[in-house]
């Protein structure tokens, strides 16, 4: 009997970290962990530990082209998911590549879902850009389908005097199609996560979830990358949402220690 062994492939661009709890480790993992395959382009080396971001230095655009367009030129792409970028010029060439992508989709049929994790500085507040991050991170802003902000990134990203959930709402329009807002950093005894779509702009579906006492290195790496595996796997993105916030609530519950201070989400479990 012949099997199936073609995984559908998420082309993930990021940064790395070397103490292993975000960036393109945290990516890999996830996405393995839903069954879909990974293909990750780093975008930055960072100096860091499970606290704190020390220094960020970007990948030459060049080679980060490179990567992708070997990739590209013999791969099937279901979703791409965008973390740190290091500069603006590394955000403007990856930009044109998901321009490129998006053409070839079109001619299928079919929208790309791009998903960005808008990491504006680390969870310390440690810069992850070598300038301005909203401005580095500006072109990607652009093409995502998704943007999965918290409510700090949110305030720099959306005018001021609004609701939160005005906020929200204004980011939706051109590609991006979706907004997930992630409620970590509120006062509630829960955790509510929001959900706001061009599609059902009068309806915003709400999830709550254990807020959990410990402090995690890598929770929204580990939501996003997930997020973008169950789209490349094909499912709606209410369904795509609903188990990847599921999931990482079960790597964060069974996090582990590797040095005082932050843990690390336990990333190696079925969805």
């Amino acid at each position: 009997m012949m099997v199936d062994t073609n995984r559908a492939c998420v082309l993930v661009f990021a940064g790395h970290d070397p103490s292993g709890g975000a960036g393109i480790q945290a990516d890999i993992e996830a996405i393995a962990a839903q069954g879909a395959h990974a293909l990750p382009i780093i975008t930055a080396l960072t100096v860091q530990d499970n606290n704190q971001v020390y220094a960020v230095h970007p990948i030459a655009s060049s080679i980060i082209e490179a990567q992708a367009r070997a990739l590209i030129s013999c791969m099937p792409i279901r979703a791409v998911k965008l973390g740190i970028v290091g500069h603006r010029e590394n955000a403007e060439v990856i930009a044109s590549l998901i321009d490129e992508l998006q053409q070839q989709k079109r001619f299928e049929n079919r929208d790309l879902p791009i998903v960005l994790d808008t990491v504006l500085g680390s969870g310390r507040g440690n810069l992850l850009s070598l300038d301005d991050a909203c401005f580095a991170m500006a072109p990607l802003i652009d093409r995502a389908s998704l943007l999965t902000p918290n409510l700090p990134e949110l305030a720099k990203l959306a005018p001021h005097g609004l609701t939160s959930a005005q906020k929200a709402m204004s980011l939706l329009g051109g590609s991006c199609r979706d907004v997930l807002l992630k409620g970590g950093h509120a006062d509630d005894e829960v955790v509510i996560n929001r959900w706001f779509s061009s599609d059902h702009p009068q309806q915003e579906v709400q999830w709550s979830w254990p807020r959990l006492a410990a402090q995690f290195h890598g929770s929204g790496c580990t939501l996003a990358a997930a997020i973008s595996a169950h789209l490349a796997l094909g499912k709606s993105m209410q369904q795509s949402l609903f188990d990847a916030q599921e999931y990482t609530q079960m790597s964060l519950a069974s996090a582990f220690q590797i040095a005082d201070g932050q843990r690390i989400p336990q990333r190696f479990r079925s969805a």
